[in-house]
Order: structure tokens, then sequence, then C-alpha cells
């Protein structure tokens, strides 16, 4: 078969960048490893950036996220027994928006079946072949049979572990890394939220976020040690955990509840460079991942998404291909921004296991600077909400 971009990797970023070019008039194939049924419960961040929400309503997708969604104007910082808020209305005058990854996948299913996408799920063995040419082609197997598909440009949406980032001769591509010495043990429970907004909490026995998915369901973190295991902690053990890190006042009116989920996520920054070769372009977790800490996850591939689809409806529409060699220069500038803001917030709040007592003092003191500095509190405000486009 032929296509003009196949896209490799059906969560957000793919499915987003397919419903983009498919707007356009643009022919796309689409491969995702898992059944959509797997992709629809992966449990994953859920804050959206102003630049993110206009991408969804300009792909035809945001209804449901405008009508259900939460509009949060700022987040709530704890630390040493006090806590204060960061008002982003005040400070920059936008917004961020509360609504779950999940969801978002949801709505950009549901929008490319509305125009007849072509969506392969369980595509197995997925293989990228000539990708430094001008001819590309994708293959997989599908319930036992091959298949091809020749193409003209290949996207690759498919995370981390995928196939498109290995594709890239190692000699081609340069990898930066932190990995962090702790992760979040996660609970996603049915009970009201503690908070209207988000608490990130620096306490001596560890960080701690809530958070949440909706009016009824609450999403709560709390650091633990790289490797720890979800099921050496009962629900029990979790909320007395999550209590003590807490400030006092939402310690005490916190709803608990049976954990409908629970897992550990591990933290690191990485990027990959540069995010085209050839005919490949990487997009989202493909290219880079960022500590939780700053809720840049998706707003990184929605991102990416924004300069890769410009550039390739330009090529076809315009035939101008100037956004395609620009892609990875322009993509990676404000990939950086976003793995130093991410690298900071997680250097603000967590307590690493070689701390010194000057560290625990500098981070005392970027907290009281940060609670007194409009300058300060600006500054985290215009990152949180996301940085122009």
């Amino acid at each position: 078969m032929r296509t003009q971009v196949a896209i490799v990797g059906g969560g957000p970023a793919g499915l987003l960048l397919s419903q983009l070019l498919r707007l356009a008039g643009i022919d796309t194939l689409v491969l995702e490893r898992k059944s959509r049924e797997y992709v629809l419960s992966r449990i994953r961040a859920g804050v959206l950036e102003q630049g993110a929400a206009r991408m969804l309503r300009a792909a035809g997708a945001g209804e449901r996220m405008d009508r259900e969604g939460l509009a949060h104007d700022g987040i709530a910082i704890a630390a040493d027994g006090r806590h204060f808020r960061i008002d982003f209305n005040e400070r920059v005058g936008q917004q961020v928006i509360v609504y779950g990854q999940t969801e978002v996948t949801h709505d950009l299913y549901a929008a490319q079946d509305a125009i007849g996408a072509a969506i392969v799920c369980e595509a197995e063995d997925v293989e990228l072949h000539d990708i430094g040419t001008a001819s590309p082609s994708v293959t997989w197997r599908k319930d036992g049979k091959a298949h091809q598909a020749r193409c003209d440009f290949v996207a690759g949406c498919d995370g981390f572990h995928g196939v498109s980032r290995q594709t890239i001769p190692a000699d081609r591509r340069r990898e930066f890394e932190r990995v962090y010495p702790f992760g979040w043990l996660g609970v996603l429970s049915r009970t009201p939220p503690v908070s209207p907004e988000l608490i990130y909490a620096n306490h001596e026995r560890g960080f701690a976020l809530a958070s949440m998915r909706n009016p009824l369901l609450s999403r709560y973190y709390i650091q633990v040690p790289a490797g720890e295991a979800e099921g050496k902690w009962s629900d029990d053990a979790f909320w007395d955990e999550l209590r003590r890190r807490l400030p006092q006042e939402a310690a005490e009116s916190i709803v608990t509840g049976p954990s409908i989920e629970k897992s550990v996520a591990p933290l690191r920054s990485f990027v990959c460079e540069p995010m085209r070769y050839g005919n490949l372009f990487l997009a989202g977790d493909a290219a880079h991942i960022v500590p939780p800490t700053g809720a840049k996850g998706l707003n990184l591939a929605a991102s990416d998404v924004h300069y890769l689809s410009q550039a390739l409806i330009a090529h076809y529409r315009d035939r101008d291909s100037s956004g395609i060699g620009n892609y990875s220069a322009v993509a990676l500038l404000r990939v950086w921004k976003a793995i130093r803001f991410s690298w900071w917030m997680t250097a603000l709040l967590h307590r690493f296991p070689d701390q010194t007592d000057f560290d625990r003092r500098i981070q005392k003191s970027e907290i009281d600077y940060l609670s007194g500095s409009a300058v300060a509190q600006t500054s985290l405000a215009e990152n949180y909400v996301g940085l122009p486009y």
C-alpha cells in the first residue's frame, strides 16, 4: 500500500498528528503495537497547557475537553509547615486545563474514526526501512500476515521504548540522560480531590502531590526510593504517608478510599538529538522524557506535533520544505526549555538521598524566594502554563 505519512505509535502524539494532517488533505497511516483497549486504559498525566488545548480544538477534538475539563488558575506549594499559592492569571494571564491523557486519547480516536482515518492496532514487528532515502517504507505483521506501506515520511511517535529512535544509526544520534534516585508512587481513587488546585509538597519525608482528574476522581503521589514496588504499599500505608507530607489542613480533610490503580513511575530526564534523520521525524516520548513534576510530557508531545504538522503541511500545500529542514532545531529549542523547567521543579521539591545540609538550605532558600518574589512566581507560571510555540 501507499501513504504520504506513516505514523508509528497510536498514542496522543501520533493520533493528533494524523488528525491535523488528514484535515489538511494529507494521507496518513497509524500503526499501533497494542490494542485500542490497552491504549485507552493507560493512566497518564492530566494537565494541558494552553497551546495543547488550542491544538485539540484545531483538530476537532476539544469539545469534551472544554465541557468537562477543569480550568486551573494556579497551584499551591507547601514546605516547612506552610504553603503559598502561585496565581497564573495574576502573573501571566493564563490558565491550564486538568483533563486526563486517557480522555484526550479517547477524543482523538473518536475524531480519527469520524474522518475515516487508517489506524492499524496490534501491529507487530514494526520495522522502518530506507529512512535515510527519499523512499522510506514501514513493514509490520497483523494477524500473522506481513504488510508493507511505502511513504514519503515516517513520524516516530512510539515512545521511549519504540522502534523509531533505535532505527537511527547510533553514530548519528546523541542522547542526554539524567536518572533520578527516586520514583513516584501514584494512587488513583474515586474520591473528591482534597483541593480545587494541585498541591506540590516538599517534606522532610519526601515529595507529595495532590491532584485530580475530575471532581470525583483524585490522583495522589508520594516520592519513594528508586526501584520501589507498588505491592509493598497497602492503601492504608499510602494514605497515612500522604497525610504526613501534605499541609495540615489538607491532611485533616482528605477523603480516602480504595485505590483503583496503583503504580510506581521512575523519573528521568532524556533527550535525543537530532529529532530528524533523513525522512524520519521523532515526536513525543520517542525523542524526550521529562520527570512529571512540571507536567510537561504530553504538552511537549503536542508542541512537537505543532512544529511537525506545520512543516509537513507547508511541504505538501506550498512546496516549502524549510520547516522540514528546521524541524529538529526548532523543536529542540522548546524541548530543552521544558527539560530545564522540569529538572528545576524536581530539584526544588524532592529530597535526594545524598542531600547535604548545604543542599537543603539552598532548597529552602529557593522556596522562600519563590514565596515572596513576584518575578520568581511569574517565571514559574510562564513555564507551567506553557511557553509559546
